[in-house]
């Protein structure tokens, strides 16, 4: 996003490309999606709480809470890697063989 703040090339008139916000603006809301997903998961699996009370027990993480946070936000990026990974090898196989697209 360093085109938003002075990095990138401007135009003539000194404006910012309409098509470049555009595609910030996608990438913050595609960013901001995974992050809710990793909280929202990682919460509900690891955060104690009795089904009828979603109230903290203590005004801290306890000591399992937050190994289980730490390894959760671990998996949930390892697993978005390889996901990402396998998709981007699906598509370029697929590129290569002229299916892409079809």
């Amino acid at each position: 996003m360093s085109f938003l703040f002075g990095g990138g090339n401007r135009s003539v008139e000194g404006s910012v490309d309409p098509a470049k916000i555009e595609m910030a603006m996608a990438e913050l809301d595609m960013i901001t999606d995974v992050f809710n997903r990793l909280v929202t998961s990682c919460h509900t699996k690891c955060i104690s709480s009795t089904p009828n009370n979603h109230r903290y027990i203590e005004g801290e993480l306890l000591k399992g809470e937050s190994v289980c946070i730490d390894r959760c936000t671990a998996k949930f990026f390892e697993v978005n890697k390889k996901v990402g990974e396998r998709m981007s090898a699906m598509g370029n196989a697929a590129q290569s063989s002229g299916t892409f697209g079809r």
